[in-house]
């Protein structure tokens, strides 16, 4: 390592020692990470720039690249030698510069002068690539899902936070604007008392989800570090016989996935808890099974997922592989009203349905569509959004941080391993611990009620009692165990 970069990483691990002492009384930091001066380029490094790594970590970066975004584009850390290459080419054609080709990323890292990664690895290493980076001094952006277990999360999490460099989970929906537009209508009571989520993520095909990435004949342990990609040595993977199969296809195999809960659940369910405000689950069940799709995969073709919140809301995450025409409504249900959104992400309107008056009590609520502003590139944003966070040196600049990240893979990895284990999983918040399932769900809601409280509200509320509160009917002064034989009031 040259002094040059003996230099620069010492300033940031300085700066990021910096971070961490200004955030002790914060949960999270607070203090700038890094800020990039105007002549000082964000030097990135690609770890694993295959399928989602190249067309959008890549390309995205590129473009921004030439449009004057303060970024350089020097290194490709990749298993195969044909990515490696592809990702090297591409930016010497589009950016003018030479790209230097690892196959393990911690050699990247030691050797090159980056202040930041990409990471477009399959899951299985997503948490030790994440930690890693973060330890050395760079900041990440990492595809989604963030990790592959709920442990793993809550691990990068606390990287994250100590040493308060600024990283992106890449689920490219949340630099959207309208969640920012939702969650402050429901903080103001607009559906009243928030109730339940609802979103999905259909798809279908003639050959069977994530068979469409093609094998090819380059595909060999001549040209692939099969052993690196498994990830044997650092135990996070089986020691397999190489299989074009199984690299190309890793989302159907649970070692390496977990399917559409990680790979597209992991999209709609970030995005409604930024819309919300939730966060952690307190209970999750999964369900489906693999209904057509018999093709040697792990996976189901048919899932659904059912979460329930400590602030006394719902979610719920369905979908089939094997159909797509007849999507369910992504929704927000309140006690006075639902927000009612389109499939996929083209936003730039949603649709608020009331209730009757007879239950709002409010004759003036009426169905409107409120205009949000729309993305046309929500892969290129989330990019700029990280880069620039980056140059503020903020954390929570960041659209998609990790403390969301985590919380919506303890959802949907819950909710795939209540469908494989069949248990019903709890989330304890105080010890952020994942713990088996029993009665005190269902008894903290009766005691609620029997107690006469008032509900629990989403993060952020505003107002008040606003359609959170029961009419009492007059007749319900009759109500009562009669004792001795007498009314509990005189009749």
């Amino acid at each position: 390592m040259t002094k040059q970069n003996v230099n620069r990483r010492g300033f940031l691990k300085t700066s990021s020692a910096t971070a961490v002492a200004a955030a002790a009384v914060p949960a999270f930091s607070t203090a700038p990470a890094r800020a990039a001066g105007a002549n000082d380029r964000i030097r990135i490094g690609f770890i694993g720039p295959g399928g989602r790594g190249f067309g959008a970590h890549v390309k995205s970066l590129a473009a921004l690249k030439n449009e004057g975004a303060n970024v350089e584009l020097v290194a490709a850390a990749d298993v195969y030698s044909v990515h490696r290459d592809r990702t090297a080419d591409y930016v010497k054609e589009q950016n003018g510069n030479d790209v230097a080709k690892y196959v393990d990323y911690r050699d990247m890292m030691e050797k090159e002068n980056l202040d930041a990664v990409c990471i477009g690895t399959p899951d299985h290493w997503h948490c030790k690539q994440a930690i890693d980076a973060m330890n050395d001094g760079l900041h990440v952006y990492c595809e989604k899902p963030m990790t592959k277990t709920v442990e793993e999360s809550i691990a990068v999490v606390n990287a994250w936070r100590k040493t308060g460099k600024v990283m992106q989970v890449g689920v490219q929906s949340t630099s959207l604007p309208v969640w920012d537009v939702v969650r402050a209508h429901l903080q103001d009571g607009k559906l009243g008392k928030v109730m339940m989520f609802q979103t999905e993520y259909f798809r279908n095909s003639s050959m069977g989800q994530w068979r469409y990435y093609e094998l090819k004949k380059e595909m060999t342990p001549k040209t692939i570090d099969w052993k690196q990609w498994l990830g044997v040595n650092e135990g996070l993977g089986p020691d397999l016989p190489f299989d074009r199969e199984v690299y190309a296809q890793w989302r159907r195999f649970w070692p390496f996935g977990s399917g559409m809960y990680t790979d597209l659940f992991v999209h709609r369910t970030t995005a409604m808890l930024k819309a919300t405000g939730l966060r952690f689950p307190g209970r999750v069940v999964g369900a489906g099974g693999i209904f057509l799709e018999y093709d040697g995969r792990d996976v189901p073709d048919v899932a659904t997922v059912v979460a329930d919140y400590n602030e006394g809301v719902q979610g719920v995450i369905s979908s089939t592989m094997c159909n797509q025409e007849t999507r369910i409504q992504q929704l927000i249900r309140g006690h006075n009203g639902s927000f009612v959104f389109g499939n996929g992400e083209g936003f730039t309107e949603f649709e608020f349905i009331p209730e009757r008056p007879q239950v709002t009590l409010n004759s003036k609520l009426e169905r409107e569509k409120i205009p949000v502003d729309s993305v046309e590139n929500t892969t290129k944003a989330h990019f700029a959004n990280w880069v620039k966070a980056i140059e503020a040196g903020d954390q929570q600049m960041c659209n998609n941080p990790p403390d969301l990240g985590a919380a919506a893979i303890a959802t949907v990895t819950l909710g795939a391993r209540s469908y494989r284990e069949g248990k019903v999983f709890h989330f304890d918040q105080d010890r952020m611990q994942v713990v088996d399932a029993n009665a005190s769900w269902a008894q903290q809601w009766e005691r609620m009620s029997k107690e006469r409280a008032k509900p629990r509200h989403i993060p952020g509320w505003k107002a008040g009692d606003t359609g959170s509160t029961l009419e009492e009917p007059q007749y319900m002064a009759l109500a009562g165990p009669w004792i001795d034989g007498k009314p509990p009031v005189a009749n």
